[in-house]
């Protein structure tokens, strides 16, 4: 290395050695997609798809006028098969960069250990040494295990773009990328790795990427189970193994402790129904037969494997009186294991599983069982029986073999239980505004719920919650609406007997806007059976979800207001004295802009804090975040640390929705790596907060004043201007993504193009294929520039001390420097040409465009640095290697959507703009 290079430069280098195998494993799936390509489609197709790239590098890296045009008359010269080619491959490799820079992460975390380095931040191993460090004791440590709970939450949404079919591929070809890493492989094997490459990269571009038919729910859930065979079902209990054993090597009191299962996976998918009309009762009903199916398949797999390896004969070992009852009661009566008492125990185990799986859902075993056998009432029972084999091989000398299979087991069953993930329901309050004042004017004419006030309403709503009455009568006629949502609810009830409370254990009320909202839904728990007056007992989590900026301003009153109530108050106890409030990060964002929204979350926390430590209840938050900066999203780590103190509390569920569950949870190792970022940020929040001050009165009044600015400007764009909704549906792909097979839910509320009624995802997803990501950053360029105008003196030392100082504000301008430096100007006003009133474009696209480039300066005044991602040399690299490739995606949507525009009805140009969307989504890899 040249001794004479800057730090900074000598760092470059140091990176960009670290970086040669990425960069060979990119080039070399480059060199098989394009020898892939060329085979297929001849050098014609080849050479245009190269010309075009080498145009949109030009265009994007010089804003070459004669490189714009060249590369606009190029399009429209390809014909509508050349183009899909074009599209196919483009996107193709953006995937297998994906796939390369996933493979690279695993890489350098093994070189990591491998060398034997100190813990990195955001592992386990990190955040344990760091708890010792700062004194905490082992009591302390473990009590905050004994009550922690970190759920992320898997959701559909629609712009989830994803194939399974595309998934597996990818996965064997991240395998064998792998393989190469692992392995020294000779002369032979490099060879027929090679070839395996490329048989993989054939299979997937000749693998159709898009969904011939529009998913349904139950599609969705399968989709979402599969992630449980990829990566859940083994990395989580492995994980839980590697804390344990971090924990024992540190700390003599953990030496014989079992962790709890304080980490576990959530659903929304099959039982959210806010807007998707087609999850019923029926659908929930086969949503946890799907999920308790897949667990039992795997436990029983499990248990089989385990049986043919706990092979220990009582010649050699002794066993405890336990195990020893537990092996004769089994039906395997085989004259070959009758002095195998761990295989007879094992045996025993599953024929009563199996009994179980018939029982719940009629189904049986692909291995018989031994014989007939009573099935478990429980998980828990499953997992006591399996405790007894653990316990006699302690006891017997033979504690190393409880440390393989049957270890992950015993925790599997522990995580998973019958039920495999808790299913949340989820449904908008103006439904049970409707179903609730339906239900009351049936059993009452005089009751006009609807014509009440606040105040009348939770005085009504309070006397029926706390009378043992029936509301609902078996001789009435209810509207469909009404019969539909008493059917969820005595599904989730009937789901309660048949696979535990934890199966459906949360209800989430959209919309929330008043205590009133909550009180309906408890009154509809009350008639379903889940709350029971008598026993002061509620069977599940009422939780609310403040979502517009509004409504995050009025949640702790809400929340205060609430627990003021004695007949809501008394049920507390039956949910260990705790209470969940969710957070809604995407309608916030669409509502208020990116700052603000931020802001007001922030904001609120603070303020629920103290109405919960007023009423002496626990708070858990539930973080409705999405892929995208617009949708909450970002890196986890630093999000959950950047939290205001007592904001986590060792409880936190959020939301991992779309596009992102596949990057983050498709290939095991990444997934296993995630999952431990989230435990490891909970531990660290919630243990070490106390390491980051409060912020200073200043930055607490500079981020009121530039909140304010920045609402202002944003609501001024998107609700202010005329002719702004017009200008978002003609210069997106907002309309095409509403007809992509994408998702089961439609993209708006209502049948309108108003952003009011848009779901936030589409909005934000469609910001992000033209490149503008405008719900990541509009807005705060103007609230700066007000703000140093007004304190010219201190101003910019305040916000460079507040970014220096202050974990939230720094998480702030970070997630907000990446979505910048994912935008491309250039390429965001070819979309704007899409508009077809040219004053109405001259009118907008300008603002945006003057706001874009004043946010981009004043974000490096506060930071100081000279470029965008200076500080940030991988998202940078990343950058580098998949921009070439994905850029020219948008060039050719742009062409597509013209022609689609203007009448072309070959379904070659629809299917193209969809394949674009596809592509683009995966080189932005968190955009929507």
């Amino acid at each position: 290395m040249n001794a004479h290079l800057t730090p900074a430069l000598k760092m470059k280098e140091l990176q960009d050695d670290k970086d040669q195998s990425l960069r060979d494993d990119i080039r070399r799936l480059g060199r098989i997609l394009g020898d892939t390509v060329r085979n297929q489609h001849g050098d014609e197709i080849f050479d245009s798809i190269e010309t075009v790239r080498q145009l949109s590098v030009r265009f994007s890296r010089d804003a070459d006028v004669a490189a714009r045009t060249t590369l606009e008359a190029t399009l429209d010269g390809l014909s509508n098969d050349a183009m899909t080619q074009l599209i196919r491959a483009f996107s193709y490799f953006s995937h297998l960069v994906n796939i390369a820079e996933d493979q690279h992460h695993i890489r350098r975390t093994r070189a990591h250990q491998i060398a034997g380095s100190a813990p990195r931040p955001g592992t386990l191993a990190y955040t344990i040494d760091a708890l010792y460090a700062s004194g905490r004791s082992s009591d302390e440590i473990g009590q905050f295990f004994d009550t922690a709970s970190v759920v992320p939450v898997l959701t559909a949404h629609p712009t989830e773009v994803q194939r399974k079919s595309i998934l597996n591929c990818q996965m064997v070809i991240a395998r064998l990328l792998d393989e190469r890493d692992r392995m020294q492989l000779t002369p032979e094997e490099q060879e027929a790795n090679d070839e395996a490459l490329g048989r993989a990269v054939l299979t997937l571009w000749q693998t159709r990427m898009l969904r011939t038919s529009k998913l349904s729910v139950l599609d969705e859930v399968e989709n979402g189970l599969s992630f449980y065979d990829y990566t859940f079902l083994r990395e989580l209990p492995s994980l839980y193994a590697g804390l344990e054993d971090v924990l024992r090597a540190r700390d003599p009191a953990f030496a014989q402790k079992e962790l709890p299962s304080f980490m576990k996976m959530g659903s929304w998918i099959g039982g959210d129904r806010d807007g998707n009309p087609f999850v019923t009762a029926e659908v929930l009903e086969k949503t946890l037969a799907m999920q308790a199916n897949r667990v039992f398949r795997f436990y029983l797999e499990e248990l089989h494997t385990l049986g043919s390896q706990l092979s220990m004969a009582t010649l050699l070992v002794n066993v405890s009186d336990d195990l020893r009852a537990l092996a004769e009661s089994s039906p395997d009566h085989s004259p070959h294991r009758s002095d195998e008492p761990y295989r007879l125990a094992i045996s025993g185990i599953y024929a009563r599983l199996a009994a179980t799986y018939t029982r719940l859902l009629g189904a049986h075993a692909v291995i018989p069982p031994s014989g007939p056998a009573a099935p478990y009432d429980s998980a828990e029972a499953l997992a006591a029986d399996l405790d007894i084999i653990h316990q006699s091989l302690v006891e017997n000398g033979s504690a190393k073999i409880t440390r393989g299979r049957l270890r992950h087991l015993r925790r599997a069953v522990r995580v998973f239980g019958f039920y495999l993930a808790p299913l949340d329901l989820r449904q908008n309050s103006d439904v049970h505004e409707r179903v609730v004042a339906e239900l009351l004017r049936a059993a009452d004419a005089s009751v006009d719920y609807l014509s009440l006030d606040e105040e009348g309403r939770i005085a009504l709503l309070c006397r029926e919650i706390a009378s043992a009455r029936p509301l609902v009568s078996p001789y009435l006629t209810y509207s469909d609406e009404t019969r539909s949502e008493l059917a969820i609810y005595r599904g989730a009830a009937l789901a309660h007997q048949r696979y535990g409370r934890q199966a459906v254990p949360n209800c989430i009320i959209s919309k929330t806007d008043g205590v009133s909202d909550m009180l309906e839904l408890a009154l509809l728990l009350k008639e379903s059976g889940l709350l029971h007056p008598q026993e002061g007992r509620l069977d599940v989590n009422i939780i609310p979800l403040f979502e517009t900026i509004g409504d995050l301003q009025h949640s702790a009153t809400a929340m205060d207001r609430l627990f003021s109530l004695p007949e809501y108050a008394r049920f507390l106890p039956s949910r260990a004295q705790a209470q969940e409030v969710m957070l809604g990060y995407s309608d916030s964002n669409k509502d208020g802009g990116f700052l603000t929204s931020g802001w007001e979350l922030y904001k609120a926390e603070l303020e629920l804090i103290k109405v919960f430590e007023k009423h002496g209840v626990r708070l858990r938050l539930f973080h409705g975040r999405g892929g995208s900066v617009g949708r909450g999203g970002g890196p986890s780590y630093q999000a959950i640390l950047a939290q205001p103190a007592g904001a986590v509390q060792g409880q936190i569920r959020l939301t991992e929705q779309g596009e992102v569950i596949t990057a983050k949870y498709g290939n095991p190792e990444v997934g296993r790596r995630n999952l431990e970022v989230l435990a490891a940020a909970t531990v660290e929040a919630s243990l070490l907060a106390h390491q980051e001050p409060a912020p200073e009165a200043a930055y607490l009044a500079a981020m009121e004043e530039l909140s304010a600015d920045a609402f202002r400007a944003y609501r001024d764009l998107v609700y202010e201007t005329d002719g702004f909704e017009q200008y978002f549906w003609e210069s997106t792909v907002i309309s095409e993504i509403a007809g992509l097979n994408i998702g089961s839910r439609p993209a708006s509320r209502k049948k309108t193009t108003a952003i009011e009624d848009l779901r936030a995802i589409p909005w934000v997803f469609s910001w992000s294929q033209c490149r503008l990501m405008l719900p990541g950053w509009f807005g705060f360029g103007t609230a700066v520039q007000r703000y140093l105008a007004k304190h010219s003196d201190s101003g910019l030392a305040t916000l460079q001390a507040m970014f220096k100082n202050w974990s939230f504000f720094a998480t702030v301008l970070s997630n907000m420097e990446m979505v910048l430096a994912k935008s491309d100007i250039g390429i965001a006003s070819r979309y704007a040409q899409l508009v077809r009133d040219p004053a109405l474009r001259d009118r907008i696209f300008p603002r945006m465009q003057d706001e874009h480039s004043l946010t981009i300066a004043v974000l490096k005044q506060i930071s100081g640095q000279n470029e965008l991602l200076e500080a940030n040399p991988l998202l940078a690299r990343s950058i580098r290697n998949r921009f070439p490739y994905m850029s020219p995606l948008n060039h050719v949507q742009i062409e597509l959507l013209q022609r689609f525009r203007e009448g072309d009805a070959d379904e070659r140009v629809r299917r193209g703009i969809h394949l674009t969307i596809n592509g683009i989504a995966a080189g932005l890899r968190n955009s929507g």
